[in-house]
């Protein structure tokens, strides 16, 4: 018998002492008739619990939770200290109404003219169409969105009909998507347009209601237990801006997987490269929203799930601070670690959707007294000078820890641009037990997973479920209550650590993953595959906002040599999306010319 552990309190680290540990996932890669026997072996009464015990010991799980004293008290939801008010900013009023927060978001974006835009008078270089762009052709009669409608549905019916099929929906529509463009056009013939959202398309991800189609979270049996008889509340939101919903976004089963496997209905291609991964959950909002055909999309966000596609497919991913947006008609609106959040072509309509969709639950302004939600006034003079007094956290051994140099040297490239054009500083940071974050992370979700779908399981429905949920649900199984407040007293030891780095920075920056798109094994489609490695690399950078609630955003910065997109995140204080939100906007700026047209790319404003 080993001798049990004992950490020091957080408080009394020493921070000079603390060495960057490469974290290594250590398991096996399988696909095919080998992962599946795999997965039959691994739910046999008494060899699975051996395994399972074998790659825990691996990876060092039970040492750490079960061996090891942590003198933190739990924190089963995440806690933050009285924030400073953001500079420079506009306050919303989350009680309003989403047409009116989404009017003030419009204030605050700086001038643009899409009219000389849609001419084509002024760039020479790709750029996504705004949502700025498609009010302008409405209004002035240039497009209609019953005519995009039209451009929208043989794309989608397309993809679904590939074989394999490679779906952006899992559940589509057509005369649904036709009846809600008819009503908005009809709201521009008469000039009572619900605001800049109306008529714009978007997706929801397959685990947000979106009514009348079923929410099957990427299962195949989902809908048979559950039924979908309203909007989520965030949907609703969007839904009294006029905002039209194409369908249900495809993703990885039940959000439990990086890449956007899912061999239920087929895995997604990432526009940039259609024999490579999305990322995911969220793997079909943000290939639709890359692929031109939405201005944004609705996606979830429990360990990445809406930066990491966001990065692999070159677009913008906001995860905001945990209980900012009401999760009321989610599948995942239990947990501690999930929100929704917006995917978008830029910014500005990462912004703007993001205004008409937040809103904290009763229950959560109750408990966590969130700040009043903020965006940056991009307008004004004084977000410039805001701009150029921020801090940027850089720990450069974690930085650098990625699978190739394309990644940290692109990032660093837009790090090197903000500090040459706006004078943002970068200072050098430790993040003590980055290595220890992860286990924190899997045993919280995956708790908070086994128990929401437990009651489902033992009714039979765990054998329809893909092998890859399948192995992650026999770990998740094994995890005790110890474990789980094992993992709440580290998550208090972490929020530790990022409130004392607060105090010296405004913004930490990192690669948003630590590798571009993975490539899709052929072997791998019909029945998905487990790859550890390839998790590590996608989650390395992300699993802190989870874990801690914290706001983060995945911006495109460029490509690495094989074209593929890179993205940098930014993550911030609690509930300081506004800062994430400005800073996020400058890099967007600095590198709007390096970014390319995806090989899938769909113009339904002008086809």
């Amino acid at each position: 018998m080993g001798k049990k552990l004992v950490m020091v309190p957080a408080e009394e680290l020493d921070w000079s002492a603390v060495k960057y540990e490469q974290e290594e996932i250590k398991a096996p890669h399988l696909t095919g008739f080998v992962f599946k026997l795999f997965v039959k072996i691994l739910e046999a009464p008494l060899i699975g619990s051996l395994i399972i015990s074998h790659l825990k010991k691996e990876n060092k799980m039970d040492e750490l939770l079960r061996r090891t004293v942590i003198p933190e008290a739990p924190m089963f939801k995440p806690e933050y200290p009285p924030q400073e008010p953001e500079p420079a900013v506009s306050v919303l009023d989350e009680d309003g109404k989403a047409e009116d927060r989404v009017q003030l978001a419009l204030k605050c974006l700086p001038h643009y003219d899409p009219a000389s835009h849609l001419n084509g008078d002024s760039i020479t270089y790709f750029r996504y169409w705004k949502i700025r762009d498609y009010a302008h052709a409405y209004r002035s009669g240039i497009a209609t969105p019953s005519m995009v409608a039209e451009h929208i549905i043989p794309v989608i019916e397309e993809f679904s009909r590939k074989r394999p099929p490679t779906p952006l929906l899992i559940s589509f529509d057509a005369e649904e998507l036709r009846k809600q463009a008819a009503a908005s056009t009809k709201r521009f013939e008469e000039g009572n347009p619900l605001s800049i959202l109306d008529g714009i398309f978007m997706a929801i991800k397959d685990d947000i209601d979106c009514y009348p189609h079923p929410s099957k979270g990427g299962t195949t049996w989902m809908h048979e237990v559950r039924s979908v008889n309203e909007d989520a509340v965030c949907v609703s939101k969007l839904r009294s801006c006029g905002v039209i919903f194409v369908g249900k976004a495809n993703m990885h089963e039940l959000g439990m997987g990086t890449t956007g496997n899912n061999p239920n209905y087929g895995t997604t291609r990432n526009p940039h490269a259609l024999d490579r991964y999305t990322g995911g959950s969220s793997s079909g909002p943000a290939a639709i929203v890359a692929s031109g055909l939405c201005s944004a999309a609705l996606g979830t966000d429990g360990g990445g799930s809406v930066r990491i596609p966001s990065s692999l497919c070159g677009v913008v991913g906001l995860k905001t601070t945990y209980a900012r947006v009401d999760m009321e008609g989610s599948l995942c609106g239990g947990g501690t670690v999930e929100i929704i959040g917006p995917i978008a072509s830029s910014v500005e309509d990462a912004m703007l959707v993001y205004s008409a969709m937040l809103g904290s639950s009763l229950a959560d302004r109750i408990s966590l007294k969130p700040s009043p939600p903020c965006l940056p006034n991009l307008s004004s003079y004084d977000s410039l000078n805001t701009l150029g007094s921020l801090r940027l956290g850089k720990y450069t051994a974690w930085f650098n820890d990625v699978d190739s140099t394309d990644i940290s040297d692109k990032c660093e490239e837009a790090l090197n641009l903000l500090t040459k054009n706006h004078g943002c500083e970068v200072v050098e940071i430790v993040l003590p037990e980055l290595n220890k974050m992860s286990h924190a992370h899997v045993v919280s979700i995956g708790s908070e997973t086994h128990q929401s779908l437990s009651p489902d399981i033992e009714d039979g429905k765990g054998v329809r479920l893909t092998y890859d949920t399948r192995t992650s649900m026999a770990l998740f199984q094994s995890f005790t209550a110890g474990d789980y407040v094992s993992a709440q007293c580290l998550r208090r030891r972490i929020m530790y650590y990022l409130m004392e780095i607060f105090k010296k920075v405004d913004i930490i920056v990192t690669p948003t993953t630590g590798m571009t798109a993975p490539k899709i094994p052929p072997s791998a489609i019909r029945d998905g595959e487990t790859d550890m490695r390839v998790t590590g690399y996608l989650m390395r950078f992300v699993l802190i906002a989870n874990l801690l609630g914290l706001p983060a955003i995945s911006v495109p910065v460029g490509y690495d040599k094989q074209g593929l997109p890179i993205g940098l995140q930014l993550l911030g204080r609690p509930w300081g999306e506004a800062s994430i939100l400005r800073l996020a906007h400058a890099v967007e700026e600095l590198c709007a010319k390096s970014i390319k047209k995806p090989a899938s790319f769909f113009d339904v404003l002008r086809s």
